[in-house]
């Protein structure tokens, strides 16, 4: 059984990190959305409000589930008895932040493999950044979202 974690802070979670989630369903039996709890951060959406709404959106895909973790992602991973990550990248800039994460994730946890999907054009601009900065200023966030906050 192939199983990746798709793993994030997702605050919040977009129809971008929806759709690299639908796509990585053709490729694995098992995909864990890994919500990262980094202590070190004040989160805009709480992990459990996350959580709830991405579990939500999820509701009808049984491969997909959602879990909060701390610590490093390659040892949670190994944790659950991951072999792979899923990772969407935008543009190059991701590419080069991601490429170096998943380089130390394969030297913590040497089974650990990196799969990168490129965004889908029509939702490549949308980040959690600016959903965020949206959100807090009164704009709209609906077309950016799978689920109503």
């Amino acid at each position: 059984m192939k199983k990746a974690i798709f793993p994030g802070t997702f605050d919040p979670f977009t129809k971008g990190h929806e759709d690299i989630v639908r796509r990585s369903l053709g490729l694995f039996d098992e995909v864990v959305i890994s919500i990262g709890n980094n202590s070190n951060k004040s989160r805009y959406f709480s992990l459990e409000v996350m959580q709830a709404k991405i579990s939500e959106t999820f509701q009808n895909e049984p491969r997909v589930s959602v879990k909060v973790f701390s610590g490093l992602t390659a040892m949670f991973a190994k944790e659950i008895e991951a072999d792979f990550i899923v990772r969407g990248l935008r543009n190059t800039t991701d590419f080069e932040y991601e490429n170096t994460i998943s380089q130390a994730n394969r030297y913590l946890n040497p089974q650990l493999e990196t799969i990168f999907l490129i965004t889908s054009p029509s939702l490549s601009s949308i980040s959690s950044t600016i959903v965020r900065e949206l959100h807090k200023y009164g704009g709209k966030v609906t077309d950016f979202l799978p689920y109503s906050i």
